[in-house]
């Protein structure tokens, strides 16, 4: 059987209980004493705390290092900042000195805007050890005390001060412009000036590197000032004025053949002119450089060739023929001669090559031609202009006509005498009459200018033109151009009646027709003073053409006004002189139609021809008391 159940009891046992009774006091003391020891300690840490804090409390505390050898610790904030203040000389006595090439100029941080901030240090200084808690102060100021604390002073710096004064080094001494080489030109000569590199001072690269030295404090520091260089495009203008002066150095000189020549010339071109002409160009280079050109503005002496040329064109001269009716070729009567013209561009480039020429040889430039051949050379045969039989002939009359008048119409119509026209071409009456005037052989005689008959050169002259006009019609040539007389005339009417005569009156009035067949026209001309007549003979290759001439039509005739009388100093009192006859006045219409192999080619064509009535015409001495006011 297993024991009862019997409670548990804590009770010492009867050793301990006697052990107990044997032990030492001082066993039980010594706790207590650690105990209070360790309290009294801890008071005495905190009244010596409290005491250093509190001597210490508007003071710097101890161990905060020196700034520029001075001891601030156990000052308070105001004595630290007079004796800070006194005692701080960076700003003066720290120099930088900036240079450039050999110029260096020095300047105080003063002067560069660097300055002790005597406050801001002296509170770093005092707040050194008391900006943490309570528990992180003390550890702060155990070690300030034990290990030091250095203050750095606080320094400042305007930027702005020292941007100035490095952009007053800059601007006068250093910073320059950049130029290009020029070239101008002088009284005539070439005047360059050189290029220059442009010199700009960094400013923002500069002041980081005196930032960087402010920062470290330095005392005394070289600073390089950075600087940008701004190269120039237009290096060196020498071979450029070279040419300039070349060109200015003597006359360019225009020659017709031989220098001296009786066909004119030389025509110089002076220095002053050529300074005139010359372009300075700056034109570009491979190399992103630009170099000045040379040329030669060529207008001006396009100009001077443009109007010289006029003098020296020859214009080509036809042949002349007339047709022989036995053997129906053609004989030369005159002979083609070639023509020439001013090559204007052709002689400018020579021109412009000449320019720059070294030698007084070499400035002289000929001019240059162009031969014209005649479109009629004397070598033409009949059948390659396609000349082989007359195809129409005309005669007019001019009985009565006066010595001058008739002298007039041989001059006149000499000058279309052997002419060729050729295919599509357009005959001009007033082209081959050319210059009527005494000195080309016309006579003074009896002409219709305007309203009234005077004395003058050339009267005559439209019976040739007449001649030509019906020669023409007949022909069935296409009419161009044709002007009436002002009024009726007798010589023109003999055989065809009115209607069919022509007036010319250079280069006003003029006659012209056309050639309108596919073959050369050749016109002969001949007076025949004994008969009276004038005859215009056309040769060609006939188009089997046939005129058919209707009226003359005279409608709407007019009585003749009455006479008129004018004053002639020719004439002694009494004298009168008829100079011009009554004729009525008319309107009057003639119709041609053209047939080519019976096919109408000219459908009734119309001329219609309006004649003023026109008085007796006298004149009479001055202070006739008939002359008409």
């Amino acid at each position: 059987m297993s024991a009862p159940n019997v409670p548990y009891s804590r009770q010492p046992s009867p050793y301990l209980r006697a052990q107990s009774r044997r032990l030492n006091p001082w066993v039980i003391r010594l706790p207590l004493l650690i105990v209070s020891g360790v309290i009294l300690l801890g008071l005495v840490l905190i009244i010596l705390v409290s005491g250093y804090q509190i001597a210490h409390q508007d003071e710097i505390l101890p161990g905060v290092s020196t700034v520029y050898d001075l001891n601030l610790a156990g000052m308070t904030r105001d004595e630290a900042i007079t004796a800070l203040a006194q005692r701080f000389a960076y700003a003066d006595e720290a120099t930088f000195t900036f240079r450039y090439g050999d110029q260096e100029w020095t300047l105080s941080a003063g002067d560069l805007g660097v300055a002790l901030d005597v406050e801001a240090t002296v509170d770093a200084a005092y707040n050194a050890g008391r900006g943490k808690s309570f528990l992180g102060n003390l550890f702060d100021q155990w070690d300030i005390w034990t290990e030091g604390y250095p203050v750095a002073p606080v320094v400042t710096y305007n930027q702005t001060h020292a941007e100035q004064r490095l952009m007053e080094i800059a601007n006068n001494y250093v910073n320059r412009p950049m130029r290009d080489a020029t070239l101008t030109i002088s009284d005539g000569r070439a005047v360059s000036t050189a290029s220059q590199v442009g010199i700009t001072v960094d400013l923002p690269a500069t002041l980081s590197v005196l930032r960087n030295e402010i920062l470290a404090l330095s005392s005394h520091s070289t600073i390089s000032l950075v600087v940008a260089e701004t190269t120039p495009a237009t290096w060196d203008t020498g071979a450029a004025a070279e040419q300039v002066n070349l060109a200015l150095s003597a006359p360019v000189k225009f020659v017709l053949g031989p220098e001296g020549s009786s066909n004119g010339g030389p025509w110089s071109t002076s220095p002053a002119s050529l300074a005139e002409m010359l372009i300075l160009e700056q034109v570009p280079r491979e190399d992103g450089t630009t170099e000045y050109e040379v040329r030669v503005d060529l207008e001006q002496p396009r100009r001077f060739l443009e109007d010289l040329s006029t003098d020296l064109t020859v214009v080509p001269v036809n042949a002349r023929f007339v047709f022989n009716d036995e053997t129906r070729q053609l004989e030369v009567i005159e002979n083609s001669v070639s023509g020439r013209v001013l090559d204007i561009e052709g002689t400018l480039a020579q021109f412009e090559s000449a320019v720059f020429a070294p030698s007084v040889e070499g400035r002289t430039v000929p001019l240059v031609f162009q031969d014209i051949a005649p479109t009629i050379s004397d070598q033409a045969t009949a059948s390659q202009l396609g000349i082989t039989e007359l195809v129409v002939q005309k005669t007019t009359y001019f009985y009565g006509s006066t010595a001058a008048r008739r002298r007039n119409i041989e001059v006149a119509a000499a000058n279309f005498h052997g002419i060729v026209i050729p295919p599509g071409g357009e005959f001009s009456f007033n082209e081959w009459l050319g210059d009527v005037s005494v000195e080309s052989g016309y006579e003074q005689g009896l002409i219709i200018v305007g309203n009234q008959t005077i004395t003058g050169v050339g009267g005559g002259v439209c019976q040739v033109a007449t001649t030509a006009f019906q020669t023409a019609f007949y022909g069935g040539y296409p009419i161009v151009e044709r002007v009436e007389h002002a009024y009726r005339v007798n010589y023109y009417e003999q055989g065809e009646g009115p209607g069919l005569d022509a007036t010319v009156y250079s280069p006003i009035v003029d006659f012209r027709f056309l050639n309108d067949t596919p073959y050369h026209l050749l016109i002969e001309t001949y007076v025949n003073p004994n008969n009276s007549t004038v005859t215009w003979k056309f040769y060609s290759t006939g188009m089997n053409r046939r005129v058919v001439k209707e009226g003359p039509v005279v409608k709407n005739q007019t009585s003749p006004p009455p006479a008129i009388y004018r004053a002639s100093s020719d004439l002694r009192p009494g004298q009168i002189r008829q100079v011009d006859y009554a004729v009525s006045g008319a309107d009057v219409y003639v119709y041609r139609t053209v047939y080519e192999n019976d096919q109408i080619v000219i459908d009734r064509e119309e001329f219609h021809s309006h004649y003023v009535p026109w008085a007796n015409q006298f004149e009479v001495a001055p202070g006739d008391p008939r002359i008409n006011s």
